[in-house]
This record gives structure tokens, C-alpha cells and sequence, in this order.
């Protein structure tokens, strides 16, 4: 899923010292093939540069491990390494289990790519009747169905305690941003709709049938299949954010109820298992497959066409000429090559997969700081060697691709708060605003008059909890109390002809916010 505006989705998209790591590589490994110039200080730079603690890389070539370690610490503040065993959430890369899961499904003939949804689930809905009938099994994983960018995730983003089935049923309240099948825009919701088409044809509960038909194969022995796994005690890298310019702890998000969507936890030794089979069409050994070729032509095949835009001067080697999501995976060109990729983020882990085909060559880079760029930065060095590309200085043009991004978003923060009347004031004596909001997807929420203000509270997620100060008119600033949330938010309300409120509609209060807080898509109507 997303990572503060998710920089990660098949992205380009206080000062810190971090403890010593003198010696980087925590672990024997097999070297990397000559011609990679310096990796480990290039990592180290990586990591110093974008104030990342620790990752965990991955290179597969020809169907060999080449590299599978760990670099810098689990935690912060300790000097535990990360090491080839280290679990990190990969998030949204798990929509490509997900994806091959289906696949197992329709090899063995219980499923159809192209079939209804409600052939499998009959009650499932979606705002438009027509749309209800013609939604397939495919169309679940492709980022087409007309809703807009992370809608609907507000139910389980921060953690709720909304089932998997109640979020299906939810959709149907989901009022579409465009048509079907006209336009992408990404999605986890559907991606929960297919963790139950699995169980339904399977008898198996999603985490189940991927840990007996993916998991347990492949043998990838250090992997957890849900997100309630990264509060375990044990070898798992410590999620990290900045919090109010300090990186810092945070806390993981585990809402296993969208596991399909983002919740395995892997690590650099068993994602090579991954590329490896991945890339060999489902073969885990010379008599075994997991799945056959006709599975693969299907994963990476793109369905939904891509918007590409101009890359940042000095990235022009990024600049792709196609692009298309594919079934779990995201499909596109580097320097001539066809590259199957994706991105992953959650709360303090953000991951890049890639794969060139052409090369037998996979990549993956798992970190436990929320920055793409540093990502970014180590799988494009491991792609100018095996292109045998003349390499660029990559830390560099992301760190000032950064700096330019947070530059806008400031002058876009600043440019709000100038704009306020901050002389005027509420319609209403703050009890007028107290009482119940509901909106048809989400549920109720509550704004309450307390000793020092108005505060709100959403009623199925515990840590939505937070302070109203007046911002104008009948705009509110909401402040979470919990900040590691970054999420703050503005909430406006509706007055009606009799001067009583009437409802309420909100937005996030700065371009900073995750997507997947999708506030604005509520419709709060004020219950008498």
C-alpha cells in the first residue's frame, strides 16, 4: 500500500547520526561479479544520505543467488545488524502474491481470470449495478475499476477494527471517480475483494492457501504472511519515519484483515527464492513448478495503460517509452530493456522488486525508513552495471529530487496558512457542531464538545482520534493526537437553510499526507 504520498508507487516517484556500521555487510555472501564498483560504500552513502538505518538487498541472476545481505541496523539507536534473515514489511509487493495465488487457482481450474466476481461471490456490489455484473477476477488486480486513488482505505488505514468481509461490503457505498475500464488509478480495496474470491474457491483463508501454495514451496522459511508479524519479538527491522523532523521508531501497521494487499513480511534470503521462481516461470527445481508458463504470460501481461511522464533532468535513463500495470505487477522499459516492477510502503518500510527478463536478473531492496529515493538509489547502481551503463551519481539527482519535492510541498503548506481569514469566526458557539456524523461507507464518527474545545473521534479506528482548532469560517484544523500519523487534516462544515449543521466534508491539510488517508472521499451527514 502507500508511503507519505506512498513515493512509491512505480516511482520516480533534524539532523541524524546513525550508529557506526564501519563493516556494512553483516554476513558472507557471495561477491558481486567485478564491475561493481565499491557497492558497500555506495550503500553506506545511500543510507547516511537519506537517513535509512537499514535494508536488506536482494540480486538474483540466471537463476543464482548472487547477493542476499543485510546493511546497517534493525533499530535505531542499536547496534543489532540487519542480516540476510531480517524481516521487513514489503507491503504492496504482496499484490504479486495475491496475483499468483489467483493463478494457482485458475490452473487448477476452480477459477477464471475473466470471469464475475459474483460467479464467485454473489453478493459482492459496487456502486453501479452494471458494473456489479461485468467486474471479473482480472479486473480486481488492474487498478481500472473507476475508483479513485486509494479510496476506501480510510477503513483499515490506520488500523481498524473493520473485518475483511465488512470492507468488501463497503464498496458498494464507494461512489466511482470515473468510469469502468477508462482510466488508472491505484487501489488496495480490490485486492481484498480477491483475498475472499480465494477463500470462497479454495476453502482456504488467504494467508492459508499462500503459505501452503507459495510459501511453504519455495521454501521461504523466514517469511510471515501477515502484518501482525511485525510486532513479534525476534529478527525484524524496526520500522522507522520522521516525526516532526526526527526519524524516529514507529509503530507497524498491523490491520490483518488487508494482508492481500500489503502484509507479507519478507526478507533479502527469501525474496531471492521469489525472483528466482519468478523469473524461471514457476520452476522450483527440475521437476517441480509451482505454477506453469501460461501463469507468468498472464502476470506480466499489461492491462491497464500507464500515464508517463517527463523524467528530472539527469534521469533520463529512467525515462520510459511504455508503461502498464499488469496483474500484481507493474510492467515498463529501462535503457531497452522490458522491467517488471513494483513498489511497496507502509508505515516506516518502503521496497522496490524489479525484474529484466531479458537478463534473468531480479533485484529487490527492502528498507526501514519511508524513502523511495533510497531505493531508487541502490537498484538503479545494480542496474548501470548488468545494462553495462555508464553509472550516474543516482544518490545524488534522488537527494535533490527529494529536496525539490519537499521544497513544493512547503510553499504549498505556506501558501495555505497565508490565505486564511484568521480574523473571522465560526458560524456557530462550538456545541452547534457536536453530535454524530455518518457516512454510508465508513460508519460514524463523533465530534465532541470537551473542556478545551471540539475534538473528534472515528468509531472503528481508535487512533483517529483528535483536536479541532478553528482555521476559518466553518473550517476546522484537525490535529491527531497521535502524530505519528502525519495525517492532519481540515474539516469543513455544511450548514443547513435553518442554521443547524447538516453535515461535513474533509480533506487532508497538506500534499504530505499518505493517500491512503482518503478523507475527502467521506460524506458526513449529520445524524439527528
Amino acid at each position: 500500500m502507500a508511503i507519505r504520498s506512498r513515493l512509491v508507487l512505480l516511482s520516480l516517484l533534524g539532523v541524524l547520526v546513525l550508529p557506526s556500521r564501519g563493516v556494512l555487510a553483516q554476513e558472507a555472501a557471495t561477491d558481486l561479479p567485478a564491475g561493481v564498483p565499491d557497492l558497500d560504500a555506495w550503500v553506506e552513502r545511500t543510507l547516511e544520505t537519506f537517513e535509512v538505518p537499514g535494508v536488506a538487498i536482494t540480486i538474483v541472476k540466471d537463476g543464482e543467488v548472487v547477493l542476499a545481505r543485510g546493511f546497517g541496523v534493525r533499530r535505531i539507536g542499536e547496534s543489532t545488524p540487519v542480516d540476510s534473515r531480517t524481516r521487513f514489511g514489503i507491503a504492496s509487493n504482496t499484490k504479486a502474491f495475491t496475483a499468483t495465488a489467483l493463478g494457482l487457482l485458475v490452473e487448477d481450474g476452480l477459477l477464471e481470470w475473466d470471469a464475475s466476481v459474483i460467479d464467485y461471490l454473489p453478493w459482492f456490489q459496487m456502486w453501479d449495478p452494471w458494473v456489479t455484473r461485468e467486474i471479473t477476477v482480472r479486473d480486481l488486480l488492474v487498478h481500472r475499476s473507476g475508483l479513485g486513488l486509494g479510496q476506501g482505505d480510510l477503513l483499515y488505514w490506520p488500523e481498524s477494527d473493520f473485518t475483511r468481509r465488512e470492507i468488501v461490503e463497503a464498496v458498494r457505498y464507494l461512489k466511482p471517480v470515473t468510469s469502468f475500464r477508462s482510466a488508472y488509478a491505484y487501489d488496495n480495496i480490490l485486492y481484498h475483494v480477491a483475498a475472499l474470491v480465494i477463500e470462497e474457491v479454495s476453502g482456504l483463508t488467504w494467508e492459508d492457501f499462500v503459505q501452503a501454495r507459495i510459501i511453504e514451496p519455495l521454501g521461504m522459511e523466514d517469511t510471515r504472511v501477515t502484518r501482525a508479524s511485525t510486532l513479534e519479538e525476534g529478527n525484524v527491522a524496526t520500522p522507522h519515519a520522521r516525526i516532526e523532523g526526527t526519524v524516529r521508531p514507529v509503530v507497524p501497521l498491523a490491520a490483518t484483515a488487508t494482508n492481500a494487499a500489503g502484509g507479507i513480511n519478507s526478507t533479502a534470503a527469501d525474496m531471492a527464492k521469489w525472483l528466482i521462481v519468478q523469473l524461471d516461470s514457476g520452476r522450483v527445481s527440475d521437476s517441480e513448478r509451482i505454477f506453469s508458463r501460461r501463469t507468468t504470460t498472464q502476470l506480466w501481461k499489461p492491462v491497464t495503460p500507464l500515464p508517463i511522464g517527463r523524467v528530472p533532468e539527469g534521469m533520463e535513463p529512467m525515462q520510459a517509452q511504455f508503461a502498464g500495470y499488469a496483474l500484481g505487477f507493474g510492467i515498463r522499459d529501462h535503457r531497452g530493456q522490458k522491467m517488471i516492477t513494483h513498489t511497496g510502503g507502509l508505515p516506516g518500510y518502503v521496497s522496490r522488486v524489479t525484474m529484466i527478463p531479458g537478463l534473468k536478473l531480479g533485484i529487490a531492496v527492502l528498507t526501514n525508513q519511508e524513502m523511495g529515493v533510497a531505493f531508487e538509489s541502490i537498484t538503479n547502481r545494480i542496474l548501470d552495471h548488468y545494462l553495462e551503463a555508464e553509472p550516474r551519481d543516482w544518490i545524488t539527482l534522488f537527494r535533490d529530487l527529494q529536496a525539490r519535492r519537499d521544497s513544493t510541498v512547503a510553499a504549498r503548506d505556506q501558501s495555505a496558512a497565508a490565505e486564511r481569514d484568521s480574523t473571522s469566526r465560526p458560524s456557530l458557539p462550538l456545541e452547534g457542531y457536536a453530535g454524530t456524523y455518518r457516512d454510508a461507507w465508513y460508519g460514524d464518527i463523533e465530534i465532541m464538545e470537551e473542556e478545551d474545545g471540539l475534538a473528534i473521534q472515528f468509531s472503528r479506528t481508535e487512533s483517529l482520534l483528535g483536536d479541532l482548532e478553528h482555521w476559518q469560517f466553518d473550517t476546522f484544523y484537525v490535529r491527531w493526537r497521535d502524530r505519528e500519523l502525519r495525517a492532519d487534516a481540515f474539516i469543513t462544515f455544511e450548514l443547513a437553510t435553518d442554521g443547524t449543521v447538516a453535515g461535513a466534508r474533509m480533506k487532508a491539510a497538506s500534499p504530505s499526507v499518505d493517500f491512503s488517508y482518503d478523507f475527502h472521499d467521506l460524506d458526513l451527514r449529520r445524524v439527528p
